[in-house]
Parts: C-alpha cells; sequence; structure tokens
C-alpha cells in the first residue's frame, strides 16, 4: 500500500502539468506501476516459498515464533555468565506470542522465582481468532530485579561454606505485572516438559526447594494457591495489603515482611506532623525502609512486625537519586507508632536543594478565615475567605465558620463572639444630654410665659387674645415639651405605652386650642358688622366646643390604638452587628400614622383659616403670628416623616424629640413672645386705647 499510494500521489502533479496524449501516458503508467506494485510486494514472497522453498511451507514452521524481551547488550552479557535460557524435552505445541520471560540455571536444588520487572500493555483479546495474547508495548524494565537475584544465587554457590557442595540453581520467571502470566510462569516452572503439560515427564524429577516473590496481594494469593497443591514453600518480600492469618488456607506461605496495614498508622501520623493534605506528592517521594532485622520482630499475638525508616527519595536533574533517612517509625502496642523526626532531617533536604514536600497549594487559613475550594484544583488548593458578618472560626483551616448567638458580635479577628452593646438614647450620651437641656430650657420659657399671662390677665392685650384659649395653649406646649422626656432613656413598657398617645393627644390639644382662637377672631370680626347673627356664637362655649371636639377625636383614635395594638418594648439585633438597638415597638404602624395625620390635618385647618384671616383689623388679629407659626410647624412636621423613615434605633427617637421641641418652640416664639415683649418691655402699647386704634 506505500508502493501504491505513492504511485498516485506522484499521479496528481504528473497528471495536472501535462496535456494531450502525455496526461492520458502518464494515468496508464500510474495503473501498470500500482498494479505490479500490489502484485510484487503480496504475492512474490509466497510464489517464493511455494516454488524454490517448500521445505519452508509446512504447519509447523507457520506456528513457531520466538518470545523474547528485547534486552541491552550489557544485561544480555550479565545473563549469559550468570546462566542460560531454560532447555528442556522436545515436546512442541501451539505456543502463545508472549510468555513469562524464563531464566535458567541447572542445579541439584532449585529456587524458583516470580520477579515483576517489565512494564508492558498487553493487547485486549480479539475473537475472530485464537486468543494469543500479544503486546502493545514495553514501558520499561527494572533489570536489577532480576540481577540481584542472580547475583546472590552465584555468590551462594561460590562459598563453599554456604552451599557445602551443593550446587543451587534457579528457575526465575518474568510476569510482567500480570496475572495470566504469573500463571503461565507457574505452570511453566512445575511442568517438566518444554510446553505446560500436566504430569509430563521426560525423566528429570523436580527439585524446586521454595519460590521467592515480591509481588501485590492479589498475585501473591494466586501464587500460594497453586503452590499449596505441590506444597512448595512461597517466600514472599514484600508488603502485601494482608497476610492471612488461616494457615489452613495457605499453609506453606511465609512473609519476610509484616503486613503493609503496619504502614498506615505510620502514614497518618507522618501526614499530622507536617499537616500534609495532598498526599499522592508524599507517597511520591516518601517510602519506609527496614535496612536490616534489628527492628523486626514478633509481636504479642506472633505477628510479624517492623520499625521502620522514613526515607525520602530525591531525584536530580541529571537523572541521579539520593536517598536521605528523616526518621522513623517505632512500634508502640499493637495499633500505635511513635513517629520520629531527625533535627537535621530538613537541613540535609535543604543541603540537597530539595526541602521536605510541602504538600500542599496554600499556607493555612488562620481562625476568622474559612477555606474555599479553588475550582478545578485538589481538595487541598483553597483560598482564605475572611468569616462573612456575624460569624467567627476558631480553628485553622475551618470547612466554615459559626454563627454567633443573636446577642452577641465577633470580635475585630472573628474569631471570639462578644456580647452586643446595648444601644438606645440616653440620657448619659451627648445627644441625650443637648436634647434634654433643650427640653428643660423651653419648659422653663414656657412657664415663664404662663407666668407674665397670669401676673398680667387683666392687661388689654392678655384680654384681646383669649385670655382662657391662651392658657390652655400654653399648658399643652408645656406638657408638649415634657412628653420628650419619656423618648429619653431605656425603653419600658410604660413609657412605650405614653410616649406617643400622650404626644399625640397634648399636640392635638394645642393645636385644637389655636385653631378655636383663629375661629375666635374671625367670628369677632364678623360679629362687628351690622346685622350679622354671629354674635350669638360668640362665647367661651365655642372654644371650648372646638377644643374638646378636635381633641376628643384624638383620644378615641389612641385609645383604639392602646386597645388593639399597644406599642411594647422591643429589641432590633440584626440592623447594627455590633448592637442591639431598644426601641418601642409601636404596635401598629397604621395608628401611628393615623394619628399624626390627624395632627397634621387640624395642622393643615389651622394653617388655611389663620391665612385667610390675616388682613382682618389689628385690634382683634392673631391671625398672622398663628398663620407664621403654623407654616413654622408644618415645616418641622413634613420634614420629619422622611427623616423619621430613614433613621433606625436611637436617631431616629432623636428626630421625634427634636420634632416636638423645634415644633413647640415654634408655637411659643410665633404666638408669644411679642405679647410677652410688649408686657414686659412696651407697657405703654399694652393699652386699650393703642389696640383700638389699629
Amino acid at each position: 500500500m506505500l508502493v501504491f499510494c505513492s504511485v498516485w500521489v506522484s499521479f496528481v502533479p504528473a497528471y495536472l502539468s501535462t496535456k494531450g496524449k502525455y496526461t492520458v501516458a502518464v494515468q496508464v503508467f500510474s495503473i501498470f506501476a500500482s498494479s505490479a506494485g500490489l502484485l510484487g510486494c503480496i504475492f512474490f514472497p509466497k510464489c517464493y516459498i511455494i516454488i524454490l522453498r517448500p521445505d519452508l511451507n509446512t504447519k509447523e514452521h507457520l506456528m513457531i515464533k520466538q518470545d523474547t524481551v528485547p534486552m541491552n547488550d550489557l544485561t544480555i552479557a550479565v545473563l549469559a555468565v550468570l546462566g542460560s535460557l531454560k532447555a528442556k524435552c522436545l515436546l512442541t505445541l501451539k505456543k502463545d506470542e508472549v510468555h513469562p520471560q524464563n531464566y535458567y540455571r541447572p542445579g541439584e536444588f532449585h529456587i524458583g522465582g516470580i520477579v515483576s520487572a517489565t512494564k508492558t500493555y498487553f493487547q485486549s483479546l480479539r475473537f475472530n481468532k485464537s486468543p494469543l495474547t500479544q503486546f502493545h508495548g514495553i514501558a520499561s524494565t527494572e533489570y536489577w530485579k532480576l540481577l540481584s537475584f542472580l547475583f546472590a544465587i552465584w555468590e551462594i554457590n561460590k562459598n563453599p561454606n554456604i552451599s557445602f557442595n551443593v550446587t543451587l540453581g534457579y528457575n526465575i520467571y518474568e510476569n510482567y505485572f500480570s496475572a495470566q502470566m504469573t500463571s503461565e510462569a507457574l505452570l511453566d516452572l512445575l511442568s517438566e516438559g518444554e510446553v505446560n503439560v500436566p504430569n509430563y515427564s521426560c525423566g528429570r524429577q523436580r527439585n524446586t526447594v521454595a519460590v521467592l516473590e515480591e509481588a501485590d496481594t492479589d498475585i501473591s494469593i494466586q501464587i500460594s494457591t497453586i503452590l499449596a497443591t505441590h506444597k512448595i514453600p512461597q517466600i514472599s518480600h514484600s508488603f502485601i495489603s494482608q497476610i492471612p492469618s488461616d494457615k489452613t488456607q495457605l499453609p506453606f506461605f511465609y512473609p519476610m515482611l509484616p503486613p503493609e496495614e503496619l504502614q498506615y498508622p505510620g502514614m497518618v501520623k507522618l501526614v499530622l506532623h507536617f499537616k500534609w493534605n495532598l498526599l499522592h506528592s508524599f507517597l511520591q517521594t516518601s517510602q519506609f525502609h527496614n535496612n536490616s532485622i534489628d527492628g523486626v520482630y514478633l509481636d504479642e499475638s506472633g505477628e510479624l512486625v517492623a520499625d521502620l525508616d522514613i526515607v525520602n527519595t530525591v531525584i536530580f536533574s541529571n537523572k541521579s537519586v539520593s536517598k536521605v533517612t528523616i526518621g522513623s517509625l517505632e512500634r508502640q502496642g499493637s495499633l500505635d507508632f511513635n513517629v520520629i523526626i531527625y533535627n537535621n532531617a530538613a537541613a540535609k533536604m535543604e543541603l540537597l536543594n530539595k526541602p521536605l514536600p510541602p504538600s500542599r497549594c496554600v499556607e493555612s487559613c488562620p481562625p476568622g478565615f474559612m477555606k474555599v475550594a479553588q475550582e478545578g484544583k485538589p481538595i487541598c488548593c483553597y483560598n482564605c475567605r475572611p468569616c462573612t458578618e456575624g460569624s467567627i472560626s476558631t480553628l485553622e483551616d475551618a470547612d466554615k465558620c459559626t454563627k454567633c448567638p443573636e446577642d452577641q458580635h465577633p470580635n475585630t479577628n472573628r474569631v471570639r463572639c462578644i456580647p452586643k452593646m446595648k444601644s438606645y438614647l440616653s440620657y448619659k450620651e451627648n445627644l441625650g444630654i443637648i436634647l434634654t437641656a433643650i427640653a428643660l430650657f423651653l419648659s422653663l420659657i414656657t412657664g415663664f410665659g404662663l407666668g407674665i399671662f397670669i401676673k398680667f390677665m387683666e392687661t388689654p392685650i392678655v384680654k384681646a387674645n383669649n385670655r382662657g384659649l391662651s392658657y390652655i395653649l400654653l399648658v399643652s406646649l408645656l406638657l408638649s415639651i415634657l412628653t420628650s422626656f419619656l423618648f429619653i432613656g431605656q425603653p419600658r413598657k410604660i413609657t412605650c405605652l405614653l410616649r406617643q398617645t400622650a404626644f399625640s393627644i397634648i399636640f392635638s390639644l394645642a393645636i385644637s386650642s389655636i385653631l378655636a382662637k383663629t375661629i375666635t377672631v374671625v367670628l369677632a370680626f364678623l360679629a362687628t358688622k351690622p346685622g350679622n347673627k354671629v354674635q350669638k356664637w360668640l362665647g367661651k362655649s365655642l372654644a371650648n366646643s372646638i377644643v374638646l371636639s378636635c381633641s376628643g377625636f384624638q383620644v378615641v383614635i389612641c385609645s383604639i390604638w392602646l386597645g388593639t395594638f399597644p406599642p411594647f418594648p422591643d429589641s432590633d439585633m440584626d440592623f447594627q452587628p455590633r448592637e442591639i438597638i431598644l426601641q418601642c415597638n409601636e404596635g401598629s404602624v397604621t395608628m401611628f400614622y393615623i394619628a399624626l395625620g390627624y395632627m397634621g390635618f387640624l395642622s393643615a385647618v389651622c394653617f388655611m383659616v389663620a391665612f385667610l384671616a390675616r388682613n382682618l383689623p389689628g385690634a382683634f388679629n392673631e391671625a398672622k403670628l398663628i398663620s407664621f407659626s403654623m407654616l413654622v410647624f408644618c415645616s418641622v412636621w413634613v420634614s420629619f416623616v422622611p427623616a423619621y423613615l430613614s433613621t433606625k434605633g436611637k436617631y431616629m427617637v432623636a428626630v421625634q424629640v427634636f420634632s416636638i421641641l423645634a415644633s413647640s418652640a415654634g408655637l411659643l416664639g410665633c404666638i408669644f413672645s411679642p405679647k410677652c415683649y410688649i408686657i414686659i418691655f412696651r407697657p405703654d402699647l399694652n393699652t386699650k386705647e393703642h389696640l383700638m386704634s389699629k
């Protein structure tokens, strides 16, 4: 096919570069050349054998294949000196394409050996022909396993003090780490002919005294099962995962090393000592060895145990190898080891520029952090993320953080939960002190104004402005200012019940009295017109009715509020991470805004009436002062709503206290300060003649 493809690949450019008859000639030549190539390559060798070499045209010749593994020249020379391939009786059957590599030397007694030295890849079995074992490729061969075996027997044979004139032979098989090859090697070891035929003998008696092997557990048990039938001792010189203690099953199995499980506690101790996570790095470079029989002994149960050295294998860039002993595992009891790491182990590795493997991608996450796995990387590769707000971790490499109780918060390092501070508008903090001082000052001013109006109650300016309503307004303003003290301090049940309802009722009383004063002024002016019947409405009864009805409706609202959804002390542990906000829960936000909205309604009505009456004659006119005071009042409480909704905790309370004090001060200053000024500093204006002259 190589010839065929070459011809037709060459045909394409030749065909495209010619014209006419030469194009046809190129194609004809390609047909002849490719046909001749197929004919010569496929059929010529066969015809040659049929005609000229009929001796090769036999079934026996076609079935004979060589079963050798390629070796370098040095290895072949050494094996030629130490022994030769096994020669047996000439009985031939159909053979596999691959057999266990066999090294044989005759002797009076034989030591058998199953060695796993060559790593190979076997082709998968096909069902269109006989199941022959075939190599797919050879990875590597560890010849030292074979050579050490042969060298040991050679040394024994040449030392008369050991061999006592008895020649020790060997029969060694390479099993390619394969269970199938192991079975074939054992059958060949136990057979006397050229092929593995049970009970076939060609005059020579079997004289195998023992079989040495270092196979894995499953293959080692497989060997024991076959050798036990012939009562041949099996000597294992490798760590296997489990040594059967029941000698009735494997009576001829003799381990030279303790079971593989002996290493596991030591591995765990070693991993914990170095805080390793990525174990494959450790296992690739560190091994356990026992270099003598000093640390091999029987435990209290008669089981074979051993103390082990911890050896780190260092491979340099030039492929040279150095083994450094960095510690040991000494047996303590039946299930425990004492790990000893030599003090100079790290120094030794540093000298070789090969520090001990850290076997982790990152440093440990300190307390206060948690591990977050890195996507697509081993589990030991992670990022350290600080614990989220409200949680802590007290251990290194914590998988998750622990949430603090609701009444506690993490410290700065997030390694400990500490109690949250209680937060409320206190008399001891600056904000509370300032508001308290303002409230006391306004209370004194209001009390002073009330005292002036009582002392000068018979003066024209006090009489002209409806002194009864003025007294009600001054007292309600004083009480309104004092209600601010219900908002300052730690919320309690009684203060939570009283503060909003008392504030709403008292302020409604103050606004109702202002509304009554404004309506009275308007009616008094109308009564001066001839023929007007409004005069019959004038009197204390009208003013009292307005005050009682308007403030009474607020009393009804607050009574429903207290009867259905009364306010109560509450705490908010979530708004501030380090604080517990102590507050009054209003019970029903709807009722709170209904009460506040009713006050706004009274204020709006009062402002409109006063604004419309602002141009009345001056002798009766208090409407200008009332309209301006209500403008200040409404401005304060309109600004209160967004400020109240945008704050939380003690600042929300401070906003409401400030609104109470500011609106009270506005009413007090706009309505009563001009009158008090005239009474005290301008008594010449506090006469009936002056008031009537306007």
